[in-house]
């Protein structure tokens, strides 16, 4: 299968949709921003404190003078820190309003995604995203951006502070931005195609891993162990060499910025110089001044290299926006609430290579309340028919329409997600009580084993937590179709991994479940075909028989080869 990344917003589309998740946090960025603003002008008051105390040294001020200046300092201090601190604080906290939404709408649309656009990208792509990604955002959101802006204010007010000690000293200090502006184009150029290149041979590792990892089991059954780590470690050495590559730039980067920092110090220590030589402002002014420009320093410093966080994070953040704005695709379900049938699939024609189709023109009604069984060898199609009617894939023609609303589907993988059971449960139904959960539990006959538990319903399973067996989770996964209660439901091979025995319970079990839904059965057991109001039989992708198992059964064909087949395998 061809690899298909998801989707990328433009830099327009995030800016776009960033500033739609601020606009009703305006009130606290405001005040914010007023508190930084405020706390900023604290601190500037410094340097000319420290001028007024040269000054007085030199003209032989009195030790009140000396005394009234310092506490000024310290008063300011005080303030700055205070100010800054609540700026900075109420900041972090938009940033993260503003990034738990976004996260929220990338989670709700991730798990709108069709699972065969998840295939085609692999699960290293949507996994670098909401793992990397929303780390480099978040530590953005959280740190990057209080500090980019409280250095943006000291700057723009320490220069103002220059041109009011005199004009003189703001132009000298000025004479660093070119250089400091240069680099940072520089820079830029180079940095973003680095960083979106990153972010990609992360994902790459990642699914790279995951696809090893999942298939461990296979790898070491055919010794292809040494392939499969040569593809991990080529994979993993990619994306260090362009980590290297990032680090190499950086490097160079704050080489530039030291020689505008040396240039800009050198310029206004020379105009202090001649500024004093001609009486134009006193020692302690220029002094002011050689201290403003010294303080911004640092500012500038973090300004300039949090542009090496902000390309990081806009890259993060496109890759975000590009999935949060997915919509999931329509699929055909307005019909008239009267009509007969409750999947109608008309032609249908898919296959997971455009030139290899499984499925060929198949024609298919399901009533409402039917249970139909799809039965036939394997590689006939049952699976792919299965996923295309629960919209996992797209057909490559023809049609499928579920108007009775909402699909759920059931294979043999089912995953129990780390936690206490209840909270798996009511992932169905978030607002079932513990007696709907334990009614749930009763009709898949799993009550019994549930109260065993060491905490019942609040018992630790998944990952870490107490291991279930294969039955036992099948059951939690029909517990959960009965709460979540779907008018339509696919059972793709539900009941194949629990064993004879199990498998038995499980018949029961799903019997249960699916009572009052239209069902579409992949049955591996004959047993299934034998309840079901119909039998579907497929053979190279295409219908070749329909109707009852009794009147399948009496007739020539592939049903009865395959009955014939179990019955005397179930014999012996």
């Amino acid at each position: 299968m061809t690899t298909t990344l998801l989707p990328i917003a433009t830099g327009a589309r995030t800016r776009s949709v960033v500033l739609g998740f601020l606009r009703p946090q305006r009130a606290r960025l405001a005040g914010a921003l007023t508190l930084l603003v405020a706390g900023t002008v604290a601190g500037l008051v410094a340097p000319p404190l420290l001028g007024h105390i040269v000054d007085l040294a030199t003209k032989g001020g009195s030790t009140g003078d000396f005394v009234l200046a310092g506490a000024g300092l310290v008063g300011a201090a005080l303030f700055e820190a205070v100010l800054a601190g609540l700026g900075i604080a109420l900041l972090a906290q938009v940033g993260e309003d503003t990034l738990a939404r976004l996260r929220e709408r990338f989670v709700e649309s991730a798990l709108r995604l069709p699972l065969e656009q998840v295939e085609k990208a692999g699960a290293g792509d949507l996994t670098s995203r909401v793992t990397n990604d929303v780390a480099v955002v978040a530590e953005a959101a959280r740190t990057a951006l209080p500090e980019f802006t409280r250095a943006l204010l000291t700057i723009v007010l320490t220069l103002g502070g220059m041109a009011v000690l005199d004009w003189r000293f703001l132009v000298a200090a000025l004479l660093a931005v070119p250089v400091q502006a240069y680099t940072v184009r520089w820079y830029a150029r180079r940095a973003v195609p680095l960083y979106a290149r990153q972010r990609v041979a992360v994902g790459a590792q990642q699914h790279q891993l995951l696809a090893t990892i999942d298939g461990a089991t296979t790898i070491r059954a055919f010794r292809i162990a040494g392939e499969h780590s040569g593809r991990v470690a080529a994979r993993s050495q990619r994306a260090v060499d362009l980590l290297l590559q990032g680090v190499a730039l950086q490097t160079r980067f704050y080489a530039r910025l030291h020689v505008a920092e040396f240039a800009g110090l050198a310029a206004v220590l020379a105009t202090g110089f001649f500024l004093v030589r001609g009486d134009a402002v006193s020692i302690g002014t220029a002094t002011a001044a050689a201290l403003y420009f010294h303080g911004l320093f640092n500012p500038v410093n973090v300004a300039l290299a949090l542009v090496d966080d902000a390309q990081a994070a806009a890259s993060g953040l496109n890759r975000l926006v590009g999935v949060a704005s997915l919509t999931a695709a329509a699929r055909a379900e307005a019909e008239p609430s009267d009509a007969p049938s409750a999947i109608e699939v008309r032609g249908l024609t898919f296959g997971y290579h455009p030139d290899r189709p499984v499925l060929h023109e198949v024609d298919l009604t399901v009533a409402r309340g039917e249970r139909v069984a799809v039965v036939g060898s394997t590689g006939a199609g049952k699976t792919s028919l299965a996923k295309v009617i629960a919209g996992v894939h797209d057909p490559l023609s023809g049609s499928v329409a579920v108007p009775a609303g909402e699909v759920a589907l059931i294979t043999q993988e089912v995953h129990v997600f780390a936690g206490p059971l209840a909270e798996d449960l009511r992932l169905a139904r978030p607002a079932a009580t513990d007696e709907e959960l334990r009614t749930a539990l009763a009709a898949v006959d799993a009550l019994d084993w549930v109260s065993k538990l060491p905490e019942g319903l609040e018992t630790e399973v998944g990952s870490g937590g107490h291991t279930l067996t294969a039955a036992q989770s099948q059951q939690l996964a029909f517990a959960r179709l009965i709460l979540a209660d779907p008018p339509v439901a696919i059972l793709d091979e539900a009941t194949a991994e629990a064993g004879s025995a199990g498998a038995r319970l499980l018949e029961r079990v799903a019997t249960a479940a699916l009572q009052g839904r239209t069902a579409v059965i992949v049955a591996h057991r004959l047993t299934q075909a034998v309840t079901a109001d119909r039998v579907v039989v497929l053979e190279n992708g295409r219908v070749v028989q329909n109707g009852p198992h009794e009147a399948l059964v009496a007739e020539p064909g592939p049903y009865a080869v395959l009955w014939q087949a179990w019955s005397g395998q179930r014999t012996h």
